[in-house]
């Protein structure tokens, strides 16, 4: 078993451990203005924090990329994601921010934890391969605990996730990946392990936007899986051009789910990215490839 393969079994532990972080200092408080800044998985774990948190009307939430953010706009809070501690574009900020400023990390010995001025240490989320699964995910499961969600739930789902038969063949030659509000964030990060650690073609879009130009590269023999609601129609739009459509409500296995969570159906969209993460690790294996080890990539993007 690759290490990768680990850590995304691990997860509903980690999210339930993470869960119990939720009143650490630094955290957001409701009211608070708040920016989430990362680069690459984290950011896109941002995006979805961002979305939750203002539908849950705790406040205005904002994510950006690293090196984008808007320095001249003030914030009561920004909040960094980085896993390694030593990203560049996030240690850049954190010198740079004249807002209060809060680390999500899993190394505490590393420059963002000394630069923050506070700093959340998910030690026990952290990984040995370069690819991110449970470190991203347990931070997602704090963000959201922190907005008075219950995780226990989640990581039944998550159990399930785990465990069940994959939705898609190892032969897919493209998979679009689409999601509405806060899955939006998932469907970006979807795609993202796909090409890691598979080296698969994939894109991802919010699903309104799907009908809007890119569903003409859908196709037999490609995929589209959507997270969480899926707008009207969309499914038959999708399967009209010969692609197969996939959701938590289709995958094969998923009817078992009631059984194993108390009757609840689908899966917790952020259980369902477990097993796009397992598509991809299975996908990479297929071409005999190191999902522990992506082509091109480290574990953490130090610049000179």
């Amino acid at each position: 078993m690759t290490h990768v393969e680990s850590e995304i079994a691990s997860q509903p532990e980690c999210w339930e451990r993470a869960a119990t972080l939720s009143s650490s200092p630094g955290l957001p408080r409701p009211g608070e203005r708040v920016a989430v800044v990362g680069c690459g998985t984290s950011w896109f774990m941002g995006q979805a924090y961002a979305s939750l948190r203002e539908q849950s009307g705790q406040g205005e939430t904002d994510a950006f990329q690293a090196s984008e953010f808007p320095h001249r706009r003030r914030y009561d809070r920004v909040v960094a994601i980085t896993r390694s501690g030593t990203t560049t574009e996030v240690l850049d900020l954190l010198g740079a921010c004249t807002s209060p400023t809060t680390v999500l990390t899993a190394d505490p010995a590393q420059p963002a934890v000394s630069l923050a001025g506070d700093a959340v240490v998910l030690d026990f989320a952290d990984e040995q391969s370069v690819v991110q699964t449970r470190f991203a995910t347990s931070v997602l499961a704090l963000l959201r605990a922190t907005l008075g969600e219950d995780i226990a739930p989640v990581a039944c789902d998550a159990e399930v996730a785990v465990r069940l038969p994959l939705p898609v063949r190892t032969d897919t030659t493209q998979i679009t990946f689409l999601g509405r509000g806060w899955t939006v964030g998932l469907a970006n990060e979807a795609a993202l392990k796909c090409r890691e650690a598979a080296m698969l073609w994939t894109e991802s879009y919010p699903a309104m936007d799907y009908r809007h130009g890119p569903i003409s590269i859908a196709a037999p023999g490609r995929v589209v899986w959507a997270f969480g609601d899926v707008p009207p129609h969309l499914t038959d739009d999708v399967e009209a051009t010969g692609a197969a459509f996939v959701h938590a409500r289709h995958h094969g296995g998923y009817g078992a789910i009631g059984r194993w969570c108390g009757g609840r159906s689908p899966l917790d969209p952020m259980a369902d990215l477990i097993v796009a993460q397992r598509m991809a690790i299975a996908l990479a294996a297929a071409q005999g490839l190191d999902p522990d080890h992506p082509r091109n990539l480290t574990r953490s993007v130090v610049l000179a």
